[in-house]
Order: C-alpha cells, then sequence, then structure tokens
C-alpha cells in the first residue's frame, strides 16, 4: 500500500502542518481526526488497516489532516469569536492548499469527506461549504452543531461554520442543487448522546429536500472498533 508522509508551512495557519496520504488511486477522500486528534490517528486506530482492499485496489485515496482544534473550538481560554477565526484559517488551509495537492497528485475527481466524533463535524462542515466539490460525506458518530462549542456566542465566522444554520437559510437555487447532488450520510448509535442533535440536523436537511442517510445503529458504538466497521461499510455509499 502506498503511504506518504507530507508537511509544509501553511500560510494560511502561519505554521507547519503535516498529513498522511494512503492509496496511489481511485476517489479522493479527506480525513478528519477526532477531537484535537492527529494527522496519524487513523492508521494507529486501525482505521486504514480496515480499508486496505480499497486502498491496494485502488479505488480509494486517503488525505489524513492534522487538526487545529485545540487553537479553534477547544480553545477555551479564547473569546469563541476568536476560536471561529482561527477555524475560519484552518478552512482555508484545507481549501487552499491541501485540495489541490490532492488534484495534483490525483486526477480523480470524485471527493469524499468523513471522520469520527469531532471530525465528523469538520467532514460535514466541508463538504457543506463546498458541495460543488465533495460528492459524498460520512459523519460518523458526529454533532454537528458548533454553537455548543461557543458559549452560545455566533457572529458571520460561526454561523458559516455552523451547518445547522447555513443549511436552514439556505435558498439559493444554485446551493440548494449542489447540496441535493451531495451524498450525505449520518451514522450513529441509538444510545449515543449525540442521537438527538443527528436527528435534529436530519430534519433541517429534509426541510429543503436535501436527500441524506441517517443511520441509527444499536447501542452507543462511539469508539474506534464500530467506526472501523461503519467506514468500510459506507464508504461505498448509502448501503
Amino acid at each position: 500500500m502506498h503511504r506518504e508522509h507530507r508537511h509544509w508551512f501553511s500560510p494560511s495557519l502561519g505554521r507547519e502542518m503535516e498529513l498522511l496520504i494512503f492509496g496511489h488511486a481511485g476517489a479522493r477522500a479527506l480525513v478528519f481526526p477526532s477531537s484535537m486528534g492527529r494527522f496519524f490517528e487513523w492508521e494507529d486506530r486501525g482505521m486504514i488497516g480496515a480499508l486496505s482492499h480499497h486502498l491496494e485496489q485502488g479505488w480509494l485515496q486517503l488525505y489524513c489532516v492534522d487538526s487545529v482544534d485545540g487553537e479553534s473550538w477547544y480553545a477555551k481560554q479564547k473569546h469563541p469569536a476568536a476560536r471561529a477565526w482561527r477555524h475560519a484559517q484552518y478552512d482555508a488551509y484545507l481549501r487552499d492548499e491541501v485540495l489541490p495537492l490532492s488534484q495534483y497528485q490525483n486526477p480523480n475527481p470524485f471527493l469524499m469527506t468523513t471522520g469520527s466524533s469531532f471530525g465528523a463535524y469538520h467532514a460535514m462542515n466541508f463538504a457543506l461549504r463546498y458541495p460543488e466539490r465533495v460528492g459524498r460525506v460520512i459523519g460518523l458518530s458526529g454533532t454537528y452543531d458548533i454553537r455548543d462549542m461557543t458559549d452560545g456566542y455566533s457572529d458571520e465566522t460561526v454561523y458559516f461554520n455552523n451547518p445547522p444554520d447555513f443549511i436552514q437559510n439556505e435558498h439559493d437555487p444554485q446551493r440548494l442543487a449542489a447540496l441535493r447532488r451531495t451524498d450525505i450520510i449520518l451514522v450513529i448509535g441509538r444510545d449515543d448522546p449525540m442521537l438527538g442533535n443527528n436527528e435534529y440536523f436530519s430534519g433541517i436537511l429534509w426541510s429543503k429536500d436535501i436527500w441524506h442517510a441517517l443511520r441509527i445503529w444499536d447501542g452507543w458504538v462511539h469508539d474506534w472498533p464500530y467506526w472501523r466497521e461503519m467506514i468500510t461499510k459506507y464508504i461505498g455509499g448509502h448501503d
């Protein structure tokens, strides 16, 4: 299996950033770690191993990015506006640096985003902000309302990085058409405390005629053994 470590000084973030690339061809996937996780988390936790067949067959290529959660949403010592602004810089890093790298490395036009727990928020937020670029998003045991991380504070930056807000108020026909073309998959455990958030967000998507799959598994299932099962089951679509 092809494995490549890349790093560079990010102009968007003003610091060094690292990522790992797995696979040599196929659909590109932007992979986010869980809360304050690192770019090597999916490898360490067996997620790469679970997808080894897809990677070896050239069906899938993963770009496992680092997080800056400790400088953004989890930086509780900062004002929420500063947390949101740091996240906006991270978004620019993904959009203007990581995606062009992936397109240079691999001409396959199909892009996915995925992540578990807080990584699912990142995957969903990026996909729904740029639906013209992302063909599929898979959120594993995620939460999608970032206002839980801002002490109730909101401004324009928070708003446009909070999927329930910007989807609920989206009226542009072209953007709605792009969102309706995106394959959206939410997977959550029945006993997961985030189930209500997933059902709430699913309701917002339906209110905009955005088709998607909400898959509710029995039990808590908020852990890596379950996420390995989930990603292999849904990486190809709704199932």
